[in-house]
């Protein structure tokens, strides 16, 4: 798996998806709020498979590092 995820977008990616997991429990209580998985794992993951697609790369790793 290719790491395409920078810190920036990564940190941005974890918390948009535990708020949007969330609204399960807090907020209007609806199952939409299980979309905040995507954001979330490829937050963690630091791998986003819509970037590998258009060739969009925000890490800053050096090439060789990537996986």
């Amino acid at each position: 798996m290719k790491i395409n995820v920078g810190t920036a977008d990564r940190i941005f990616r974890i918390i948009l998806g535990l708020v949007l997991l969330s609204l399960i429990f807090t907020g209007p209580k609806t199952w939409w709020g299980l979309i905040g998985i995507i954001p979330l794992l490829t937050g963690l993951l630091r791998s986003c498979p819509v970037y590998l697609a258009f060739g969009i790369n925000t890490c800053t790793l050096p090439k060789q590092e990537q996986g």
